[in-house]
């Protein structure tokens, strides 16, 4: 058998096998960097706001100009990934070539030069932005679309996926404690160690080693994986034709895309789900430095809430699509774990939570936190599984396999977590008067109430919203086998005919 995937690449008899350990590992190596960009996240709003003086409005619009940017490149990033043909496979070029620009975009973005004013510092900001958002487009649309390809196994997609998720929650709690025990810890001078603007040059060295140390590792590590990945698509002929012909064919690929049901389902969920978490993961330092007077290591904390749920994210994944198939398990997962992760917020703001200094406050807050992640984590791994099957049915209707077009709204998604996250928190900060250079005792009540609704109530009904998407989705157990069966024999037929 190995010896026939090697000589096919994407052969039929090679799609429904099972990964190694080891595979699965090399493949989830390359969510780190995802892991150390989430982990700088907590930093970066309150850094430009907070340490340099930017205004709120003026960070949210750097967000949207990101995103803005990232709604174009993102899709086509993703059909250049699936109709690039070379002796390195369709991703792997990719990936490898978005290492050091993404570094060094990472890097600058947290060194700004000394001399700019307030405005310079917003086009700073928003061009160091805009460019570690395109290399991370470069890498992580072929990364994921490569997990995609891995095998066609319903079920074995799942684990993929989890195990991706698990690695990279894994490394974000390490790379979490990290960045506020070490890098930012508190000291006399600084009772919150992110305040502290001459600790992000640390910052910057750190993570922009540690981003292009995960991407090249990944990288290599799944290089012996390209023998077993699909065969280029037809449209790669189209590509090597005619340009206006190749338009015709991407934009078709796209139309096609945007009339299934399922697809249509998962992106708007998805994406509603990443502008929810982006109020939370942007704006929730605000929270916790103003309103709960947390120091740096006690937000650290929260990076032990993820804890179970990394241990226990791939075994109820599995169980929980077996039991319900994958849509209800997404619908199920999202309203038990919006409501307990908006919850510490909703309480505070109605009084039924204990105050500041209380030793119950830690207790509670991350007790509560504790039950929700243990369900979030089911719900971007079922999401990728379904995205694969949908891949799979796009095939089935288009003859084209478009996992990077397909994955690229993964990515758009990952990336609006902070960059609608953080226009919705700029000017959330901008509506409720947040002012710069805050301190707890300066603050009103009004101010710290307008924090705790956007985190508790204002999260809850973004969520919500986007559960009626998520019952679009109609890839259930039964009907992937079909696709599957019909897929079988069409490369069957394709392989003879090049035979």
């Amino acid at each position: 058998m190995a010896e026939q995937e090697h000589q096919s690449p994407g052969h039929v008899g090679t799609r429904n096998r099972k990964l190694s350990v080891r595979a699965k590992i090399a493949f989830s190596s390359g969510s780190l960097e995802e892991a150390m960009v989430g982990a700088a996240g907590v930093a970066t709003m309150v850094f430009y706001n907070q340490v340099l003086g930017v205004s709120a409005v003026l960070c949210g619009t750097a967000f949207l100009i990101a995103s803005m940017v990232d709604a174009v490149s993102d899709p086509l990033i993703g059909t250049l990934s699936d109709n690039v043909h070379t002796r390195w496979g369709r991703r792997h070029p990719f990936m490898f070539a978005a290492a050091f620009p993404f570094a060094l975009c990472f890097y600058l973005m947290y060194q700004p030069p000394s001399e700019l004013d307030e405005y310079q510092l917003f086009l700073w900001f928003t061009a160091t932005m805009v460019g570690w958002r395109l290399a991370k487009t470069f890498y992580l649309i072929p990364h994921d679309a490569l997990g995609a390809e891995l095998t066609d196994d319903y079920n074995e997609r799942t684990s993929i996926f989890g195990w991706n998720y698990i690695v990279g929650m894994l490394g974000g709690i390490a790379l979490n404690f990290f960045t506020l025990y070490v890098i930012f810890p508190s000291t006399p001078d600084f009772d919150n160690g992110l305040l502290d603007g001459d600790r992000y040059a640390l910052l910057a060295t750190f993570g922009s080693l540690f981003i292009l140390a995960a991407i090249l590792l990944c990288t290599f590590l799944t290089a012996d994986q390209i023998p077993y990945l699909h065969a280029k698509n037809k449209l790669t002929d189209a590509v090597k034709g005619s340009y206006v012909h190749a338009v015709k064919h991407t934009w078709l690929n796209i139309k096609s895309l945007f009339t299934n049901r399922s697809y249509i389902g998962v992106c708007a969920c998805w994406l509603i789900l990443a502008i929810s978490g982006g109020v939370l993961g942007v704006m929730g330092t605000y929270a916790f430095i103003y309103v709960f007077e947390f120091s740096t290591e006690q937000i650290a904390v929260r990076s032990l809430v993820l804890l179970p749920g990394a241990f226990l994210a791939l075994t109820f994944s599995a169980s929980l699509t077996k039991l319900f198939d994958k849509k209800l398990t997404v619908v199920f997962t999202i309203i038990a774990a919006a409501f307990l992760v908006g919850l510490p917020f909703t309480l505070r703001l109605i009084g039924w939570f204990p105050d500041n200094g209380s030793q119950w406050l830690l207790p509670a807050f991350f007790g509560i936190w504790v039950l929700g992640y243990i369900a979030l984590p089911v719900v971007p791994i079922v999401i990728d599984s379904q995205l694969v099957d949908i891949a799979d049915e796009h095939e089935l209707n288009t003859g084209n396999r478009s996992e990077g077009l397909i994955f690229s709204i993964r990515t758009f998604a990952i990336k609006l977590t902070s960059g609608i996250g953080g226009l919705l928190g700029g000017f959330g900060l901008e509506i409720i008067g947040f002012p710069q250079n805050a301190s707890v005792e300066t603050l009103t009540p009004e101010v710290l109430n307008g924090l705790l609704f956007m985190h508790g109530p204002l999260y809850w009904i973004i969520v919500y919203a986007g559960l009626g998407f998520a019952l679009l989705y109609n890839i259930d157990r039964h009907r992937h086998t079909e696709i599957l069966s019909a897929l079988e024999a069409a490369r069957a037929r394709k392989f003879s005919e090049e035979a």
